[in-house]
């Protein structure tokens, strides 16, 4: 989950591979500060992987880094999305409209572009009931469900030309690039690896030190979380020199990083189990003392709802394997059936090869 801490400084345009460069674009008021978006040299132009928002600021930065690598926003002649959040998708429309260049993504992310940014009304209706069933306070309930209207202007919710396909071989020539499906931060989240070059693009699936905000929402999937480790499972079959990711910066060990990642959300399972253990019974109760990067008080609207969102998501997949019970409400009450700690959660998940015991995780950061 992001949080509001200084920004990041941003980094310079970037020679990856011959012929593939990493352009920072800037993400405005956000602890990211950037999104790194990929491209290929093409023998005709560019082909591009994610855009940034749909502002002024990141337009020029996207421009002015397509300049540095000797092209123009007129040369790219496709868009790869790895999903529909604001920062990859929100400017590929203007990209799309200078230069006519085609944008693909997964249909389950396509399927929710309408309904996210275009006609809002019935989804702010939803996440009102949403909200209330997670057991929100009235007097936060506004500020929660409204928190993202501002974001709606950052995005041209313009549809796809293309829909790519879970395994696909992308159509960037002179590349052997295909599509990985990895559902769980978004419904259509998509990976791209590049075996000839031995490069993994994950986009938000996977970043070097944060971990994604993986939610249950009014637009999720039934069980996000057990999406998000299924996909990380399945990245697990590929062995790149180099993960290049959506934000942050380019890292080596992939391996390492998806253990890390399974063990947070295992130790994250067994908190939300002491949380209703201990009498917090609905969403809201368990994310107030929820072990958040920083204290609660401190987290604003949006995060907060993310906050409940990824809450909900962990809960989701304690039901789902028979760990906990909701009582409907509103709000849902949560209660405890059985209790089991991280190795056998991750077991019973086949992801018990991904899974660093307390001491293996331990020795590794020492």
């Amino acid at each position: 989950m992001t949080t509001s801490r200084p920004l990041r400084p941003m980094p310079e345009v970037e020679l990856v591979r011959d012929g593939l460069w990493s352009i920072p674009v800037p993400i405005p008021q956000n602890s990211l500060a950037y999104v790194l978006v990929y491209a290929f040299e093409l023998d005709d132009g560019i082909a591009i992987v994610d855009a940034g928002w749909d502002t002024d600021e990141a337009w020029t930065a996207l421009v002015g880094g397509l300049e540095t690598i000797g092209a123009s926003v007129s040369d790219v002649r496709s868009n790869l999305i790895t999903h529909i959040h604001p920062d990859h998708f929100g400017l590929a429309g203007r990209v799309r409209d200078a230069c006519g260049g085609w944008i693909g993504m997964h249909e389950a992310d396509a399927a929710l572009i309408g309904d996210r940014y275009a006609n809002v009304d019935e989804l702010l209706s939803r996440s009102k009931r949403w909200l209330a069933d997670a057991g929100v306070p009235g007097e936060f309930e506004w500020d929660l469900r409204s928190a993202s209207l501002k974001i709606r202007e950052m995005v041209s919710a313009v549809q796809p030309d293309r829909l790519i396909a879970d395994g696909e071989r992308v159509d960037v020539p002179g590349w052997d690039l295909r599509a990985v499906w990895t559902p769980g931060h978004s419904p259509g989240h998509l990976c791209f690896v590049a075996p000839e070059a031995r490069l993994l693009l994950t986009g938000d699936h996977v970043l070097p030190h944060i971990t994604p905000n993986v939610s249950v929402h009014p637009q999720s999937e039934h069980n996000p979380l057990g999406d998000y480790l299924n996909s990380l499972r399945k990245l697990a079959a590929f062995d790149p020199d180099e993960v290049l990711p959506a934000h942050e910066s380019r890292f080596t060990d992939l391996h390492r990083r998806l253990r890390e990642l399974v063990s947070h959300h295992l130790d994250r399972l067994e908190a939300v189990q002491a949380g209703i253990e201990e009498g917090r019974t609905t969403a809201w109760e368990l994310a107030e003392v929820f072990p958040w990067s920083r204290p609660w008080a401190d987290i604003e609207p949006f995060m907060r709802r993310a906050a409940v969102g990824e809450l909900l998501a962990h809960v989701r997949l304690l039901e789902e394997i028979g760990l906990v019970e909701a009582l409907a409400g509103p709000p849902t009450i949560f209660r405890l059936k059985a209790r089991s700690p991280g190795p056998e959660i991750a077991a019973r998940l086949g992801v018990d090869g991904l899974y660093d015991p307390p001491d293996v995780a331990a020795r590794r950061t020492s």
